[in-house]
């Protein structure tokens, strides 16, 4: 059975402590903010920082360094250097919404992906979740982690305009998330390109004129933003 130390308790070190009960991994304890964790690689396989990105280097540097322990962080953006000086370093990202500790660790036991890098024995951690990994190098950490901020965060945004655009009109949010998972279920099957569809993909200007009059001036300049980009989406950018 393998072991691991988390420092960090909360959603995303809370999430992984939960995922991981009952499985071939030991979780001997979870670390707080109050808590010495000098020790914290003495006895373990692994010890995971589930700090805010900003704590990673300064609570990896309070832990006494061990040849024998892998030391890693939950960090999308953040590369393996942010772990000296211990010589065994790991970053496992999970990309997956993590809003609390109890629907996290289901989510991490969904068969989700995960942003890998570092010693080998992180993939045994994603593998014993039912994981799939890829690895992204540190120069190219800030890159990955913009596409997911993209992904979901930009996209949340972007409902909430699209529910507060729609409320004016007297549209159920609901009937417009029927429609996102619509669109979500085209984009993957045929990609983002053969998915779409809209005025701003056939050239209809007078349509996009009809919207941006009936939208306040606070949303245009997120509506035009996507129009330049479906139009580039669409090759006609």
């Amino acid at each position: 059975m393998r072991s691991l130390r988390i420092i960090g308790g909360g959603r995303a070190g809370g999430a992984l402590a939960h995922a991981l009960e009952g499985s071939s991994w030991h979780v001997i304890d979870v670390l707080g903010r109050n808590d010495d964790v000098a020790g914290a690689a003495e006895a373990v396989d692994l010890v995971l920082v589930a700090t805010p990105d900003a704590a990673i280097a300064d609570v990896a540097k309070a832990v006494r360094p061990s040849g024998t322990t892998v030391v890693a962080h939950l960090a999308g953006s953040r590369g393996l250097a942010e772990l000296h000086p211990h010589p065994r370093r790991a970053a496992m990202h999970p990309l997956v919404a993590l809003p609390d500790s109890e629907r996290g660790a289901e989510r991490l036991r969904s068969g989700v992906w995960f942003a890998t890098a570092g010693d080998p024995l992180i993939s045994e951690l994603v593998a014993e979740l039912g994981g799939h990994e890829f690895t992204i190098a540190d120069e190219a950490r800030a890159g990955y982690h913009a596409a997911a901020a993209i992904a979901s965060n930009h996209l949340v945004a972007l409902l909430g305009q699209a529910e507060r655009v729609g409320a004016t009109a007297g549209v159920p949010f609901e009937a417009l998330m029927a429609l996102v998972r619509a669109t979500v279920h085209n984009v993957d099957e045929l990609g983002p390109a053969a998915a779409l569809t809209g005025p701003a993909a056939r050239g209809d200007n007078d349509t996009i004129d009809r919207h941006r009059a009936a939208l306040a001036n606070d949303e245009l300049a997120a509506y035009d933003a996507l129009v330049a980009e479906a139009r580039r989406l669409a090759g006609e950018g």
